[in-house]
């Protein structure tokens, strides 16, 4: 098991975000969080990677409790967040983003060959390695989110709502780039309002709901319950 989160609560000033909230992910999955706004799902991911804190419970990767860990320190153990929203710099080059991903990797030579193999995954970022980010359309904002976080090494990535905002054929290349990112051996946790295409990819999922997790299991199994269906796939079933 490489992360286990075991039984946290979070809490924002008195509103109670996670209730006894419990996950894990095992060494080459990709487990999707599913839900409504306000589920809870990037209060999930924001506490895997130290940007918040559990009252209770806790946090543990590779054996090691990490729930009180910042989040500098979660990257570098190999924990990075690609955010809701892509929040790339817009004013700095895509090479500065991507340079900014590997803040905390001393080697140079390490940055350059992650470097060199962003640009292959995303040909498009080194066609565009010297425009401002800001200028990029809003699929290629997104996979300069995702090379950046890559440049930091990570063995588990957390996508927070990596479709959001984009057109369905956008969708479909994000989806394929994280298959293949999850095919390098990278370990992904999934935040995503697109429960159909999450589960798709995903090895299992759970279902947030007000705080709580209601449902888990095999996400084959997920795309052809009921309730998942009824709730989050518009009442139609995956045949």
């Amino acid at each position: 098991m490489i992360l286990n989160v075991e039984n946290i609560n979070v809490h924002y000033g008195a509103i109670h975000a996670l209730r006894e909230v419990s996950f894990t992910l095992s060494k080459g999955e990709i487990v999707a969080l599913i839900g409504a706004n306000g589920a809870g799902k990037s209060t999930s991911l924001n506490t895997v990677s130290g940007l918040l804190h559990p009252t209770s419970g806790k946090v543990v990767y590779l054996g090691e409790d990490i729930s009180n860990t910042s989040p500098q320190e979660i990257v570098r153990r190999g924990i990075v967040q690609v955010p809701e929203g892509r929040k790339i710099f817009a004013k700095m080059s895509v090479w500065e983003n991507l340079e900014m991903g590997a803040y905390t990797v001393s080697d140079r030579k390490v940055v350059d060959e992650r470097m060199e193999s962003v640009f292959m995954r995303f040909p498009r970022l080194k066609e565009r390695r010297n425009q401002p980010g800001g200028t990029l359309s809003g699929g290629e904002q997104q996979m300069l989110a995702i090379a950046r976080g890559l440049m930091a090494g990570p063995k588990v990535l957390l996508l927070d709502e990596p479709s959001m905002g984009l057109a369905p054929i956008l969708v479909e290349q994000i989806f394929d780039i994280i298959r293949e990112i999850n095919d390098s051996g990278t370990s992904i946790l999934l935040v995503e309002q697109n429960a159909l295409m999450a589960l798709s990819i995903a090895d299992r999922g759970y279902v947030l709901d007000t705080g709580r997790v209601v449902l888990q299991g095999i996400a084959d199994d997920l795309l052809h319950n009921p309730f998942v269906i009824n709730a989050y796939l518009g009442g139609e079933t995956t045949e």
